[in-house]
């Protein structure tokens, strides 16, 4: 007689292997969702990324912009800021806390 077992998504190595590809499958979706490949070795930022980044207002980003606080670039009619240029602003404009 010919004894087969049946192997199911509940049997333990199954369920396993299924959990840990279900997490590499959301790891990897987050990653490629949240990815921007540098342009000429340069992230560009939207308002959205930059306002959330120094989490201030789009409205106060558009004064930064008024103001000339920060260099930005329109490009087909998107604004967009050059990481670089965002971290330089932050690092001229720090001071260091009082004692």
């Amino acid at each position: 007689m010919n004894n087969h077992q049946v192997i199911t998504a509940d049997d333990e190595p199954i369920a396993t292997a299924l959990h840990s590809l279900r997490n590499a499958t959301r790891k990897v979706s987050s990653f490629i969702r949240q990815y921007q490949p540098p342009m000429d070795g340069e992230r560009y930022m939207t308002d959205k990324e930059v306002s959330q980044t120094l989490k201030i207002s789009r409205r106060t980003l558009q004064e930064y912009r008024n103001e000339k606080i920060l260099p930005y670039i329109i490009f087909g009619g998107k604004v967009l800021y050059r990481e670089s240029d965002i971290q330089e602003t932050l690092q001229r404009n720090y001071r260091k806390a009082m004692p």
